[in-house]
């Protein structure tokens, strides 16, 4: 498929791909076609996607939520010593248990001994140690079983999306378990009757709540792991849209868009931009010589090459037929060229197997953004260079440089085998 047909579907007369916006300024000639775009300006697409996609929690912030978890329990804590009824040793036991469990977790987690486990994050653990340290200071101040029930469920909430519903239930049975060897100390050392009916009511009404609580946790867990499925299941399709399925590159769509976004951020912050057009030599006579099985062949490995090629943050992708685009965000003119000569260069050298008479060889055209230029006179300049190399014997790259506009000077430089 020849430029001038793909620049007429991209750019024909039914239906215009962009609306006639800052990010991507249509020419006169464009307008022509479709004179119902609205204005506006729409936003770059890394920040509409930045604004849609939640932050990840760092190391730090899951260490300031668990803290914020423990500290509310302490601040319930002290609230109970200032009104006279916790003793101070058990306060004091209080601590020293959470300073103790937390540089050993703290200690676990900076060796790298939590990779060990199948669960890294080690949600059950620290769960069953909070429940412990809560019945160690419940048996040393009855009066503590007040804050037992409430913290019971923040701590099994904490880990609800890492525990499974099997040993949730296993958890909370323990921690029934627990709390009734504690009663039964309270009233074997104490034989207070009152003390011990006020702790039967206590356990009565957790031994409901938390089984059921556990139940409801299950239900979230599922919903959880739905939209986990179905929120990874989006990221493929999103993936699979940006890419050709037949060369594993960007597809058209993708890599028009990423023009128009480097394009706008050149305008921006000024910072250079570079394109390439780059086309396949003679592919007509590969698929005659081939098949088109055996051309869709040369194509994937070219593509393997040319993205072996290029640099990280380099975008590539097929923009039709056996043409693709090469962009070069934040790239002056000189890089952008050694890197598309090094592209012809593998090109040529590749072993390209199969009944192939003649080896594999590339056309670029390279050019370097002016500001303030649309993208289609940015990219028709690259696409011109791409021409020019091939009139000028193809399997060479043809560089044109920026020139201000009006301007009708053009310096044209060939870089090729016969200039090496």
């Amino acid at each position: 498929m020849g430029t001038a047909t793909i620049l007429s579907m991209f750019f024909g007369r039914s239906k215009s791909q962009f609306s006639n916006t800052d990010v991507f300024p249509l020419t006169d000639a464009i307008m022509d076609f479709d004179d119902s775009s609205e204005g506006g300006t729409r936003p770059a697409r890394r920040e509409t996607d930045a604004s849609r996609r939640p932050a990840k929690r760092t190391n730090g912030q899951k260490w300031r939520i668990a803290a914020g978890l423990i500290g509310m329990f302490v601040l319930a804590t002290l609230g109970f010593h200032a009104l006279g009824m916790v003793k101070t040793s058990t306060v004091y036991v209080l601590l020293g248990l959470i300073a103790f469990f937390m540089l050993v977790f703290f200690a676990v987690f900076k060796t790298g001994q939590h990779f060990r486990f199948r669960e890294k994050r080690l949600k059950l653990p620290i769960v069953v140690t909070a429940l412990g340290c809560m019945l160690v200071v419940v048996y040393l101040d009855p009066v503590m079983q007040i804050l037992l029930a409430p913290f019971t469920f923040v701590a099994m909430a904490y880990g609800m999306y890492r525990i499974s519903r099997a040993k949730a239930f296993l958890l909370a049975f323990s921690m029934l378990m627990g709390y009734a060897l504690v009663i039964v100390l309270h009233y074997a050392q104490q034989e207070n009757e009152a003390l011990l009916r006020l702790e039967l009511l206590h356990f009565v009404a957790l031994a409901v709540a938390l089984p059921s609580f556990v139940f409801l946790i299950g239900k979230v867990q599922l919903l959880h792991r739905i939209l986990h499925r179905a929120s990874r299941k989006i990221k493929n399709i999103q993936e699979d849209a940006q890419r050709d399925t037949l060369l594993g590159c960007f597809n058209r769509r993708y890599i028009v868009a990423a023009l128009e976004e480097q394009k706008q951020l050149a305008d921006e912050t000024g910072i250079p931009l570079c394109l390439a057009v780059v086309d396949l030599d003679h592919f007509k006579r590969i698929n005659d010589e081939l098949g088109h099985l055996g051309g869709d062949e040369v194509l994937r490995a070219f593509a393997r090459v040319a993205q072996e090629n290029v640099r990280a943050g380099d975008l590539f992708g097929r923009y039709g037929g056996e043409e693709f685009l090469l962009i070069f965000p934040a790239t002056s003119l000189l890089p952008a060229l050694n890197t598309c000569e090094r592209i012809r260069a593998q090109v040529e050298a590749h072993p390209w197997k199969g009944l192939l008479k003649s080896r594999v060889s590339v056309s670029i055209g390279v050019t370097q953004y002016v500001p303030g230029e649309s993208v289609l006179e940015f990219f028709s300049r690259s696409d011109t260079a791409m021409y020019m190399a091939k009139e000028g014997g193809r399997n060479q790259v043809v560089v044109e440089e920026p020139v201000v506009k009006g301007d009708p000077s053009v310096t044209v430089q060939l870089l090729g085998p016969s200039s090496i």
